[in-house]
């Protein structure tokens, strides 16, 4: 990871992304999305992250967070991947219906003989580019990337219409993560 992008403060508003190796397109079926926001809902109750903005794409996801329990964002975002990692992994084996379990098994696991801290099967890429959000404008700006994410894809029209995201929240209605931290700006 480059020494550009580091949590230096761990009182800090955190912008990530990660993805997963090769960037696959795994999040293409709602079971394995299920598993990254089960990850989040238990490190918003148990571990005190603090979520502002998130969103699920096919092969990657982004957050914008802090830690509000003295954990380190660091600790939390590692405890995110590594459980998510995991699971997903599990799930795909587990999975009958899952047409793509041989390539996707051989690609995490010829990822993981490349990497030093890593047994069987990489899932994640190792970079999450933290970027500690400063200014309101610049806050504003990274919740407008995330949430128009799906629309740029093509996923949908509106980004309120993309289920795995927060966008819904902004609009006024109820997201599938509760208690997100909605951000005001006003400029």
């Amino acid at each position: 990871m480059s020494r550009n992008y580091k949590f230096r403060n761990p009182d800090g508003l955190y912008f990530v992304s990660f993805a997963v190796v090769n960037w696959l397109d795994v999040f293409t079926q709602n079971h394995y999305k299920e598993i990254v926001l089960d990850s989040l809902r238990f490190s918003q109750k148990h571990k005190g992250m603090e979520i502002i903005a998130w969103c699920i794409m096919p092969n990657h996801v982004h957050l914008i967070f802090r830690s509000v329990s003295g954990l380190k964002p660091e600790q939390i975002l590692g405890d995110i991947k590594r459980f998510t990692s995991n699971e997903i992994v599990k799930a795909i084996k587990n999975n009958p219906k899952e047409s793509r379990k041989n390539m996707l098994l051989n690609v995490f696991s010829e990822a993981a003989k490349k990497s030093s801290n890593v047994k069987h099967y990489q899932f994640w890429r190792h970079d999450n580019h933290p970027i500690e959000l400063w200014s309101n404008k610049v806050i504003y700006k990274k919740i407008r990337y995330i949430h128009y994410n799906p629309v740029k894809a093509g996923l949908v029209f509106r980004p309120e219409d993309y289920l795995y995201s927060s966008a819904i929240d902004y609009s006024g209605g109820q997201g599938l993560l509760e208690g997100i931290i909605k951000f005001e700006y006003y400029g």
